[in-house]
């Protein structure tokens, strides 16, 4: 770790930044890549073949980040990310060979060790800059996530000109060629310019470096790395279907929907480190969580029409029903009005409508010559309540939502360096894996949830509920780490609000709390 951030700090921090850049844009290659094929009938995939295509880079591209942590904390950045950079280039070109699914899986799990170039790039950044600006940083090389809009934005227009429109479908075969040549132009690239750092602990065996992977802290940052990065992958991809089947987009604006939530992740996470130097990691993330928590919230409900009874008219008296209709009902000498139903009813889709919105009418249930007796039912109610969830309303939490996860990310990877600056590879490659998981793990999820419930919205009762458990689980250590480092001003609070304090505890045969470090 460097005392002082110098002209080289800045350019390591460059070359990191462009080359994460362009593995994440290569790492969700095939989001694009498998739709094109999929959709111009190239190769007859079902939506299991897809879901593993789609699948297969994320997973390989996460499991392997505590090896690729461990290996640049050993032997320092430079030799670790330039080959990585060739290695993801020869399969990346394979894949313009491909004619089966085996081996469009295989060369997917080649590229997909793309996505390991965030536990490298992260070591690497960090041991040269000063603790004070590692957030800053850290939250800076993390705006290569952007390279996931780059794909989305550019590679369906390239593909478009390969194959001329559709009509030379064979020219798709061309743009992983492209992309392989810009991953080794950039790992050539890397070794010519990157100059190499280790950090204080790359002199300690593999078992020692392992040795903080015992800490529960390590496993909190991985849960909270499952949410605010897991899941922005998950629903990067996700948030297209999710439009196409919730508001019937075209294609192409559900594309540019997703977009909003995507890039501005990536961009906004250079903010959340300058944010967490500022106002400390763990701060950062308690409003990450509650904004997360709070949006999930105001998302998870679903579109909807229910009809259900409403209030209806009874008669006064008994008699004969003697006239009948739309607005009127009269029983004997007594007339009743009737809330007429509307001509037409109005449409959730017109508009813009924030709240549920209702209508209510009335209709006979008696005939004329009918004989009636006293509070007798004469027209049931009927209320129709309706809920627009506006496609603006939603881009605009969703937006919002993935910009707070892009603070989200900076925040728990300046909690890493606070924690562990000398391990900052093995944990944060371990972080990392975590993570990497829950792009994996969330789309399986939600499909299970919609088939399920039959909900779409289904996918952000789940982010509720996780989001939450996040927050309890942030808000329990910080309590628990103010305990056991300020003892006697909690046990005041927890006298003034009526908790069990230490002094009670011990009256009551408890241990007294132990002086050990804040866990945080």
């Amino acid at each position: 770790m460097e005392k002082v951030a110098t002209a080289k700090s800045h350019k390591i921090l460059f070359l990191n930044t462009l080359a994460f850049t362009i593995c994440f844009a290569a790492w969700m290659f095939n989001g694009v890549l498998v739709t094109f094929l999929v959709d111009h009938q190239v190769f007859k995939w079902g939506p299991v073949e897809i879901g593993w295509l789609l699948g297969i880079p994320v997973l390989t591209g996460s499991i392997f980040r505590l090896p690729a942590g461990l290996l640049t904390d050993k032997f320092g950045g430079k030799p670790v990310y330039g080959t990585l950079l060739l290695l993801c280039a020869i399969p990346m070109y394979l894949l313009s060979k491909a004619d089966s699914f085996t081996w469009f899986a295989l060369c997917s799990f080649g590229f997909g060790l793309a996505g390991v170039s965030f536990a490298i790039g992260i070591a690497f950044t960090s041991v040269w800059y000063p603790k004070h600006q590692q957030g800053t940083a850290l939250g800076i090389f993390g705006a290569g996530n952007a390279g996931a809009a780059l794909t989305t934005l550019l590679a369906p227009t390239l593909l478009k000109k390969l194959t001329a429109g559709g009509t030379n479908i064979d020219g798709w075969r061309e743009l992983p060629v492209y992309y392989a040549l810009v991953l080794a132009g950039m790992g050539i690239l890397f070794f010519l310019l990157a100059e190499n750092k280790k950090p204080a602990s790359s002199g300690k065996s593999i078992r020692q470096m392992c040795a903080p992977l015992k800490d529960i802290r390590v496993w909190r940052f991985g849960l909270y790395y499952f949410l605010v990065f897991g899941c922005f992958v998950a629903f990067a991809q996700w948030l297209v279907p999710y439009f196409v089947n919730v508001y019937y987009l075209p294609l192409v604006t559900a594309g540019l929907f997703a977009s909003i939530f995507s890039f501005p992740s990536g961009v906004i996470r250079a903010f959340g480190g300058w944010l967490s130097d500022r106002f400390g990691g763990r701060e950062v993330m308690y409003w990450v969580l509650g904004i997360s928590t709070v949006v999930s919230l105001l998302v998870m409900v679903p579109k909807m029409e229910v009809y259900s009874p409403g209030r209806g008219v009874m008669a006064l008296r008994g008699g004969v029903v003697t006239e009948v209709s739309a607005t009127r009902i009269q029983v004997g000498e007594v007339p009743y009005q009737l809330k007429e139903k509307p001509a037409g009813l109005e449409s959730y889709d017109e508009g813009m409508l924030i709240f549920p919105t209702k209508q209510t009418w009335q209709e006979p249930v008696v005939e004329v010559g009918q004989t009636v007796s006293k509070r007798e039912l004469l027209a049931k109610g009927v209320t129709r309540i309706f809920f627009q969830a506006n496609v603006w309303i939603f881009a605009f939490l969703v937006f919002l939502l993935g910009s707070i996860w892009g603070i989200g990310k900076a925040a728990v990877y300046k909690l890493i360096p606070d924690h562990f600056p000398g391990e900052v590879g093995v944990v944060g490659g371990m972080v990392g894996v975590l993570g990497g998981l829950g792009g994996f793990v969330c789309p399986i999820a939600f499909g299970y949830l919609l088939e399920g419930t039959g909900l779409w919205t289904s996918c952000w009762m789940f982010m509720f509920i996780l989001s939450l458990v996040c927050l309890l689980s942030l808000h329990r250590a910080i309590e628990k780490a103010m305990k056991e480092k300020h003892p006697r001003d909690m046990d005041l609070i927890e006298s003034q609000s009526g908790l069990p304090n230490a002094e009670n505890e011990r009256q009551a045969g408890k241990p007294p709390l132990s002086g050990k470090s804040p866990v945080l």
